[in-house]
């Protein structure tokens, strides 16, 4: 039920380690185990399908994450007005802009009702509006107790949501705990 962040920098294994708890990628040693439905916002458009309209994508990505066609039916408008793309809903992804593709991915993530959301730089991409909304967003899933994994460089985002932050660095953890301590510590490094 918190927001735990993950700082460092580029190379350090961040994005590596949401997809070892997404279940992308096998850990090398150890194990990973997760409890709940997982929706991630790992890279721009992953999982959707670049010859397939938003809409078909919608329901791909829904039933992957375990809703029943009713399910999706109940949500598809919820999911379309929060994206906020308009026509585009009908066209293939692969004519979408990178902004068009994180904000249908971030509305889809949203509206699964996942147990723990996982999202990697995804919010970099929106413009202005997008990234407050989503902002927000995230701070009503918190309320409602989801488990979310943040990696971002923007050190405000992070500082604004981070229950705890971990800095990683080649792989390894180089400070784990108070997000303020964590951040003015890595800021200084």
């Amino acid at each position: 039920g918190e927001t735990f962040c993950i700082i460092g920098e580029n190379g350090s294994g961040k994005s590596t380690l949401l997809q070892i708890v997404a279940g992308i990628l096998q850990p090398s040693s150890g194990a990973a185990r997760t409890n709940g439905r997982v929706a991630a916002l790992l890279e721009l458009g992953s999982g959707f399908n670049p010859e397939f309209t938003g809409r078909e994508n919608v329901y791909l990505n829904a039933a992957i994450l375990g809703l029943t066609t009713d399910e999706i039916d109940a949500k598809y408008g919820d999911i379309e007005a929060f994206a906020e793309i308009g026509d585009f809903i009908d066209q293939p992804v692969k004519t979408y802009s990178s902004g068009m593709s994180v904000r249908l991915a971030f509305s889809v993530a949203i509206h699964v009702d996942p147990d723990i959301l996982l999202v990697d730089e995804a919010l970099a991409v929106g413009d202005i509006y997008f990234r407050q909304r989503c902002m927000r967003k995230v701070h009503e899933l918190r309320q409602r107790g989801v488990t979310i994994l943040f990696v971002s460089h923007a050190i405000g985002d992070v500082k604004a949501v981070g229950d705890r932050t971990m800095w990683l660095d080649n792989g390894q953890i180089r400070e784990i705990g108070d997000t303020e301590l964590v951040v003015a510590k890595y800021l200084a490094y």
